[in-house]
Formats: C-alpha cells, structure tokens, sequence
C-alpha cells in the first residue's frame, strides 16, 4: 500500500514513517512549511529545526520526501484569525483551526495526487468501524491522546486516514524511534503555539494586527466599575492573576466584552455554569446524538471530561447541560462530547452564554492599576 506520512519532525510521526516501511508499505513523507518563525517558547512545533529534522529521518529511512508550502494559508487561515478573536474577546484554539482548514484538507488531497491508498500521521488517536460509520477514538495513553483536537473530522477523511500509534504510549513510541537509530528518539514533545513564544499571547496579537483590544473597565455584575486595563487582549475567561485589583477575596474573569471593553469580574463560585452553548458544531460520526443519553463533555485539551446532556438547537447550534455546576470553558475554546472512547461530535463555546448560579455585586475597593 502507498501511504503518505505527515512528517513534523518530532518522534512520533517519525516513528509512524519507520513503523509503515518496516510493515512493507511504500512510504512517501510530507511536511508542510506554515511558518519561517523560531519561536523563543521551547517547546514550540513547526519550527525551521522541525523541517529540517524531518528531512533527516526521510533521508534515513530512503523515502521520498517533499516540503510543501503553506505559510500565507496559515497566516490567513490561523494566525490572523487567532489574533483578532483575542483582540475581540474570545479564546481561540488555533491547533483545531490548523487541523480542520489548513493540514487534513490539503494533505489529504496531495495524498490523492501522489496516488498513495492513504495518508498516516502521529497522533494519538483510533479509527474503528466500518466506512460510512467509522468512529474516532481516543488514544489509548490517555496522557497523549489527541482526539480532543481532531473532532472535526469528517467520515470521507477518516476513511482515508491511518493513525498508527494511536494504540501505543509515548515510551514504545520512543522506543520504535530508537530501534530505528533515530537521533530524534528523545526530542522534547511540542507542547506551545507554534506562532507564539516568550512574550505571551497579548504581545503576539499586537505584533500581528499592529494594535491590541479596546481599553477599559473592570466591572461587577451590576457594571460598577472598579479600575481601568489597557486592553481585553489581556484577559481570557476563568483569569485570577494580573488583574491588579484589590479585593476582600480573590477575583477572577467572568466575561470579557471586546466590543465595550468591559471585563467583568466576580468570586469563584460566579464561575458555574449549568449550561453552555457550543457553534459551529459537527457531528463526527455524521449522527446527531440521542437526548436522552449522558454523556462527557471535555471543554479544554487536559481538563476532565464531565458528565453532560446534549440539546440539538439548531443545524449546527447545541447545549451542554451539565449534569452539575461547573466552570465552563472559555468562549472560542472546544467542548468536545465522547460517548466512553468515542468522539460523538463538538463545537466552539458561544461567547455570553451560560446560564451561572446567582451573583451578586463586589465592593469597590479603589480603582485597579493599569496592566
């Protein structure tokens, strides 16, 4: 079988190459050029040192390997739309974007050209069943598992895809990598935005617009206002730190408004929600799920999956009722609903709608200093 691998440089789909040509397949690398930075973040992916790392294996394991172009499609598709939903108020999740409009599509489609049977990749994460009602897994090292990212899957891609670590955990991986005398077997894992380093999200969004989001008030749930910021780009959902306010008790961020630039703030019980509102929603196994079943939610890639309902509201609106208060995720991330192991579907969390426990008004205790 001629299968394509999209390689990163890193150890697992490297490994994912030496692993398919031991099998006996015909194995061609890819890797896609989305950006010339070097980020000062450590554990950033996508790096010019990536590239070339993928190079090497390639050239170790005598297969095939092209470099492919994507730079002004990630910056149109990912890093402009990242920084001006930061700007706006909301907490993008630029890894889902990547997969959804710039990598699976467009290396899928190159996969097709090169006439190759399908295209593999190193993510931790399963395809089980039978086409047209295949089902996407989690990884079996939950530690690794990647499904959380790739919910936006369609059922005509994952019949294309192979994913074959998705059954391992990072130590055998490692250890494929190095049986294969890969010098890469112990690379540290990525881990950062790939566009983002030391300097932190605000930093980057006013490097990439040339300015940040509107400036203006900390404000209670009644709208008292209770000191000044320097722009909502500062600010995510959920924040208790750098707010500089004074308070009896610690204050965290409870909504932020990229239009007035008020950033609301409470205690932390303000923070429960009994439901969340998701958009842009899709259904991966292409089925709409049943109403009267429980199941889990997971609103951030390392958060704990929580026991939900799911209301269909809308073609591609739903509600996540929790079956307990809790803190929602912030607006712009993922809530992505599993049945057990299984990807049942997901969306991006609306911005203003949760449904939160009764709140009441802070004291002003002085104006907060600016940030």
């Amino acid at each position: 079988m001629r299968v394509v691998v999209a390689m990163s440089g890193g150890v697992d789909s490297s490994a994912v190459a030496g692993l398919l040509k031991e099998q006996g397949h015909e194995v061609i690398g890819l890797a896609m050029k989305t950006h010339s930075l070097q980020p000062k973040a450590n554990r950033a992916c996508c790096t010019p040192d990536d590239m070339r790392d993928a190079r090497l294996v390639a050239d170790m394991l005598d297969i095939p390997f092209y470099v492919l172009p994507y730079e002004e499609t990630f910056k149109e598709l990912v890093i402009k739309p990242f920084a001006k939903a930061y700007r706006d108020g909301y907490t993008p999740n630029p890894c889902v974007v990547c997969n959804d409009k710039v990598k699976f599509m467009p290396l899928l489609e190159r996969a097709k050209l090169l006439g190759a049977d399908a295209l593999a990749t190193g993510h931790y994460a399963r395809v089980e069943g039978e086409p047209g009602a295949l089902r996407l897994l989690r990884g079996v090292d939950g530690n690794k598992d990647q499904s959380y990212f790739l919910y936006r899957l369609r059922q005509d891609q994952l019949s294309r895809l192979l994913f074959p670590i998705g059954g391992m955990c990072k130590a055998e991986v490692r250890e494929h990598a190095r049986r294969f005398g890969m010098p890469l077997a112990d690379k540290h894992e990525s881990q950062e935005i790939c566009f983002v380093g030391k300097e932190g999200y605000a930093a980057t969004v006013e490097k990439i617009l040339g300015e940040g989001g509107k400036p203006g008030h900390f404000v209670d749930t009644k709208g008292n206002r209770l000191g000044k910021h320097n722009g909502v780009h500062h600010f995510t959902t959920g924040q208790r730190r750098g707010l500089g306010l004074s308070a009896p008790r610690p204050l965290y961020v409870l909504e932020v408004n990229g239009d007035t630039g008020d950033v609301t703030v409470g205690e932390v019980d303000e923070l429960s929600a009994d439901y969340i509102d998701i958009e842009d929603v899709v259904w991966t196994n292409g089925a709409q799920p049943d109403a009267s079943m429980v199941y889990a939610v997971q609103q951030r890639y390392r958060s704990r999956p929580n026991p939900t309902r799911v209301e269909v509201t809308g073609e591609t609106t739903a509600r996540l009722h929790f079956s307990a208060s809790e803190q929602p995720g912030a607006p712009g991330q993922a809530a992505v609903i599993y049945d057990g192991d299984t990807v049942i579907g997901g969306g991006k969390i609306a911005k203003g709608r949760y449904a939160t426990r009764g709140r009441t008004s802070l004291p002003v205790l002085g104006q907060g200093g600016m940030l």
